[in-house]
């Protein structure tokens, strides 16, 4: 590393990078290499069929060789925030006697700009030795991925630290999520209330209520985590950040007209 460099604080580093700092610092969950090596087989064949669920997670592995039986496969599957619910990945956990539940406002409504709807959700990313999460603001119009972080725990912090970042870029009229404890949190609710954003939650166990996002955790997984393997954490932090300015600069979309998600997420401003 240049010397230049390393007389810059980590929290400045971070700052310039646009990542939190806690980013920084992030360990993989450590795991025996054949448990990694289920959920590495898991996380593909999810990524292809979204519809399996735990017993035939269980079947398809055994059929290549892996004598595993459900309780095993369940459990990583849990672990990596994945349920057995047509299709949805289930990687926050919903709370239970909410005090206040806010409906689902997209059903039949024509998002006609940006910033009109934006949707946040949160996947896993494998590592070689280990794993994390990464949650993402997607604006629904241009596909713009507005903001990301990753994190080591399903935790409400990380996602927090996305929205303030997104916020930094505007503010939409509609902020969809799921029911997850993350995004159903007070201080995230209070965050986007404070913002005047209508709030919209997904119904339980519907995947297509939030189909955008859930198309960018193909793209990602396939354009990039499957074909790099990252070795840690700073490795993949690096690669999805190559991949989202790819993603947003370069990658030309069919249903936008052959144009990125920043040419129409600006051009309409």
């Amino acid at each position: 590393m240049d010397p230049e460099y390393t007389q810059i604080p980590i929290f400045r580093q971070c700052e310039l990078l646009g990542l939190a700092r806690s980013s920084f610092y992030y360990q993989p969950v450590i795991m025996d290499d054949y448990n990694l090596l289920l959920m590495r087989l898991i996380d593909e064949q999810y990524t292809q069929t979204p519809f399996y669920g735990i017993l035939r997670m269980t079947v398809c592995l055994r059929a290549i060789g892996h004598e595993v039986n459900h309780k095993r496969i369940g459990r990583l599957m849990r672990l990596m925030g994945l349920q057995a619910i047509y299709p949805k990945p289930n990687t926050s956990k919903a709370v239970a006697n909410l005090p206040v539940k806010y409906p689902y406002l997209l059903k039949g409504l024509f998002i006609q700009r940006p910033n009109h709807v934006w949707s946040t959700d949160i996947t896993y990313i494998r590592l070689k030795q280990g794993f994390v999460y990464l949650v993402a603001v997607m604006d629904w119009f241009s596909r713009y991925v507005l903001s990301w972080e990753v994190s080591n725990s399903l935790d409400t912090c990380f996602c927090l630290s996305s929205l303030n970042k997104a916020f930094q870029k505007g503010v939409p009229e509609i902020f969809n999520s799921d029911q997850g404890s993350q995004f159903t949190s007070p201080a995230y609710v209070q965050s986007l209330e404070t913002s005047g954003v209508r709030i919209s939650w997904d119904g339980r166990g519907r995947a297509m209520d939030n189909i955008f996002i859930e198309r960018l955790w193909r793209s990602v997984k396939y354009e990039e985590v499957y074909l790099k393997d990252y070795a840690n954490v700073p490795e993949a932090i690096n690669g999805i950040d190559r991949y989202f300015h790819f993603y947003n600069t370069q990658r030309p979309h069919q249903s936008l007209g052959y144009k990125t998600p920043e040419q129409v997420f600006f051009s309409h401003k």
